[in-house]
């Protein structure tokens, strides 16, 4: 557990899935960084346009770190860049939602499964401590606080699956997982929902019970994508 703040984790966990592929130089990899937050984060909607011109003043550079900043964008699917014509946000796909939140809920179900079998005690009350932080977040109503110490729960949960190729592969999932669990986090009612099912999970894994913990985990993220189903959002 840390205590880290809220900038902090942005940093340390969003961009995890990312190690090793930082652009061609750093201030690509900067700019990236903010806009792809930006668009986790929901304050650039879908269709909303990128102007290269205002983010090489912004930054004080050329148009080429931003050119290879909207390549990872594009490469993390957050982006399209038409030819001849200004980049903008992607839209969100109901499809691609499902399709992730299918495969989130599969992983999650073996890690979850994972964690009873290999994880100590101690470290089951680490996730304690992290649910308790989630738990404050949802009272304060903080949307934006809760994302990102749910992120830091669940990376922290797979690390005590001791699988390294299964981490991996919830990695590869990219940046669009994190943009719909902020969706889906972000509707009426649906922090409360989730830090109820946080403490049934981690409850079920200090009793060491592997079913229910995979069956939990399962549908705590399988509710994220009925909640942006019902939503008409998208």
């Amino acid at each position: 557990m840390t205590d880290a703040g809220v900038e902090d984790l942005r940093k340390e966990l969003l961009f995890s899935a990312l190690r090793g592929s930082d652009g061609d130089s750093s201030l690509a990899f900067t700019i990236f960084r903010e806009l792809a937050t930006s668009i986790v984060e929901g304050r650039l909607r879908p269709g909303h346009e990128v102007n290269s011109a205002e983010l090489a003043r912004r930054f004080s550079t050329s148009r080429t770190p931003v050119r290879e900043a909207l390549l990872l964008l594009e490469r993390e699917s957050l982006v399209i860049v038409p030819p001849r014509r200004r980049p903008y946000v992607s839209p969100v796909d109901m499809r691609q939602v499902r399709e992730i939140y299918e495969i989130r809920g599969s992983l999650y179900g073996l890690v979850s499964e994972l964690v009873v079998a290999r994880a100590t005690d101690e470290e089951i009350d680490g996730l304690r401590r992290w649910q308790k932080v989630l738990a404050d977040d949802a009272e304060r109503g903080d949307v934006h606080g809760y994302f990102w110490h749910n992120v830091g729960f669940r990376n922290a949960e797979a690390s005590l699956s001791q699988n390294g190729e299964l981490q991996r592969r919830l990695s590869s999932l990219g940046l669009q997982m994190h943009r719909f669990r902020h969706l889906s986090l972000s509707l009426p009612g649906r922090l409360l929902h989730s830090v109820a099912d946080h403490e049934r999970l981690v409850n079920a894994y200090a009793d060491r019970d592997a079913p229910l913990a995979a069956a939990v985990s399962r549908s705590l993220v399988l509710r994220g994508y009925r909640a942006i189903e019902r939503s008409g959002q998208v």
